[in-house]
């Protein structure tokens, strides 16, 4: 099985800022990193995921971190993943209830990072015997259920509308995918982290993309088609054909908008920035995701200059309560107009979002208050939402 080598990690806490911050410290070191919010999500995953280590904070919603390695250390389809508590109050006597639980180890949560890294690296070296083998029992089950997935086309494209704002009225749709009911990765982006790390992805993501074609072509082929493409899959040597499903379909290609997102990071940089303009010679334009939500996305701006920028939806949430989340925006906005490119502002949840972004000067909004992806798209009902809001 050849594969990726970048370890999973499954993060549970309570604090949004520091899980953030470490997500992103882990992605720079070459790990990804999955998150939980809840006890019962965290259980799900690392049943049904390849996972490698957990980090659960003391407390998680209302549970107790110290009970939720318990439970993971008794379940036989997870007493095998490392778990590391992340504890506030660094007591002995909090240590040692968490060794009591099942803890591999405990971490102060301001433990310096070169030492959280090694001490990781010590834990997989102490429990590489039972843990190779039921990582490797686990990699198999995950691997045969990509397989299945793609097999009977067990995904699911959804179709999110994104609306201009002056005038209000409809710009195109976000492609968006889903596994199917019935298998246990639940979760698009566990899906697809996961499809990267066993070079499963290039065939999963096509396999959504020909249906979301499919149905796109006998709805509209006048609106814009936004389909999420992570390095990946520009890097596969078979994206330079990826214009044949659109053609086979009377797709235009002008209207489709590849919106290049971080599900995997950019290993091969020349053939990445090749296969690049070759999409720009067929006639595909860029977008770039998440931007104002770490240094990558902006990264990003300088390595493609995309034609369409969407603004993280954690800047966007509450901005009309955070005057720093505001300057974050106008500044994007300005960058935006300097260089004629059109700004999105993602994941609009509330009638003060959107007004917060339509002051600012944002081009564009989507978002659950506007319109929630749905399977069985209707492009009149999209366009009936601009009464609303015109």
């Amino acid at each position: 099985m050849v594969g990726s080598d970048r370890k999973q990690i499954l993060i549970v806490h309570n604090d949004a800022s520091y899980v953030t911050a470490l997500v992103q410290t882990l992605y720079e070191k070459g790990f990804d990193a999955l998150t939980a919010a809840s006890s019962q999500g965290a259980v799900q995953k690392a049943e049904s995921l390849d996972i490698d280590l957990i980090l659960l904070g003391e407390e998680i919603g209302n549970s107790s971190g110290f009970e939720l390695c318990q439970t993971l250390k008794g379940t036989r389809r997870t007493e095998h993943i490392p778990v590391v508590l992340v504890i506030t109050d660094f007591k002995t006597e909090h240590r040692i209830k968490g060794y009591h639980q099942g803890a591999d180890d405990c971490f102060h949560k301001d433990i310096d990072h070169e030492e959280l890294f090694a001490r990781m690296q010590t834990i997989w070296r102490r429990s590489s015997g039972v843990f190779k083998t039921s990582h490797e029992n686990r990699q198999r089950e995950v691997v045969q259920e990509i397989s299945r997935i793609i097999d009977n086309d067990l995904i699911d494209p959804h179709f999110q509308a994104i609306y201009f704002l002056k005038p209000f009225r409809l710009f195109g749709l976000e492609i968006l995918s889903r596994p199917s009911p019935g298998s246990f990765i639940t979760s698009a982006d566990e899906l697809f982290k996961t499809a990267i790390k066993y070079n499963m992805y290039y065939p999963l993501e096509m396999r959504c993309w020909e249906k979301a074609i499919k149905m796109i072509a006998s709805r509209t082929k006048s609106e814009h088609l936004f389909f999420n493409c992570c390095p990946h899959l520009v890097e596969n040597n078979k994206f330079k054909t990826v214009k044949d499903v659109f053609h086979k379909n009377s797709i235009p290609i002008d209207k489709v908008i590849l919106e290049l997102t971080e599900r995997s990071a950019i290993s091969q940089y020349d053939i990445f920035l090749k296969h690049m303009n070759q999409c720009r010679e067929m006639g595909f334009r860029l977008a770039v995701d998440d931007v104002g939500g770490g240094y990558s996305s902006l990264e990003s701006i300088v390595t493609t200059k995309p034609e369409v920028v969407k603004i993280d939806i954690h800047i966007i949430h509450n901005a009309h309560l955070d005057p720093v989340k505001r300057s974050i925006i106008k500044f994007i906005v300005a960058f935006c107009r300097e260089n004629s490119i059109t700004s999105i502002a993602e994941g609009i949840e509330t009638q003060e979002e959107l007004d917060v972004v339509t002051e600012l000067g944002v081009d564009a909004v989507q978002g659950f208050y506007l319109f929630r992806p749905t399977m069985d798209f209707n492009v009149r009902e999209m366009k009936d939402v601009c009464v609303s809001f015109s």
